[in-house]
Order: structure tokens, then sequence, then C-alpha cells
């Protein structure tokens, strides 16, 4: 058998809102649809499933997220994930530059949870919270001088 990771599914409050975080930061929309219907409720397990989404592409082309906002039913507002939690934690990008991905995040309202951290001068890291309170980690990696 083969098996390969196609997308991240997260589900949003605003998704316009959204789209333009992740695309400030580079990845670029492949398609939007809005689905509902018998399938999606058998293959989501979701009596009148119904959504907007958006389906976004990394740079390199490997990394995809699979955006949506419930039309129906009605989002459930939960806390953030802690990042101690259990479950879905985060998700993460390596960047070439991570001061520039926090200025970006900056302008979206999102910034560092704590800071940035130095990981064995190998990387320099940090989580921001993102859109409808997503952890995503920024990684850059640092290049021997």
């Amino acid at each position: 058998m083969s098996i390969k990771i196609d997308n991240v599914a997260i589900a949003v409050r605003d998704l316009e809102a959204t789209i333009a975080f992740f695309t400030d930061l580079g990845l670029t929309v492949l398609g939007r649809d809005t689905v509902q219907g018998e399938w999606a409720d058998t293959a989501v397990g979701l009596e009148g499933n119904h959504v907007k989404l958006a389906l976004l592409q990394t740079p390199d082309g490997h990394g995809r997220l699979e955006l949506f906002e419930y039309i129906h039913p009605q989002a459930i507002e939960t806390q953030p994930t802690l990042p101690h939690e259990i479950g879905m934690h985060r998700v993460a990008f390596a960047v070439d530059d991570i001061d520039e991905a926090l200025d970006i995040a900056a302008r979206h309202g999102c910034h560092p949870l704590r800071g940035v951290a130095t990981y064995r001068d190998l990387y320099r890291l940090t989580y921001v919270r993102g859109p409808s309170g997503i952890i995503v980690m920024f990684a850059q990696e640092l290049k021997p001088s």
C-alpha cells in the first residue's frame, strides 16, 4: 500500500480572513467550492454538512491546507487549543526568513505566543496564534556561518 499526506483540513470562523493570512505567507489557492449533499454527510459523518471551502498549496507544491467555514450546522466555538493539549496541535511551515513571516502574521493581528526561540543553533522557531485560533509554527533553518 502506498500512502502520503494529501492535506490538513481546518475549520475556520472566517474563510476569507484565513485565506488572506495564508496567501500573504505565500500559499496559493488551488480551488474553492461549496460542498453539501448525502455524499458529504456520509464522508464527514455529519448530517446536513454544508461548507464553503478553499484548498491552498505551499509554493513547493507539497503541502496543502483545506480550509472550510460551516454554513450548516452552525459552527461551534471552542477555546483555542493550548500547546500541551491532546489532539490536533498545529500546522508548521519551514520559512527562509522568520522575521518576514512574523511581519506578515502581525499584519493579520497574529503574534508569537511567547517569542522566537533558537534550537541548538539549528533553527529559529516560534508559534503564533493564527486566524480562528489556529496554532501556526514558523521554523527557519540556520545556516552555519
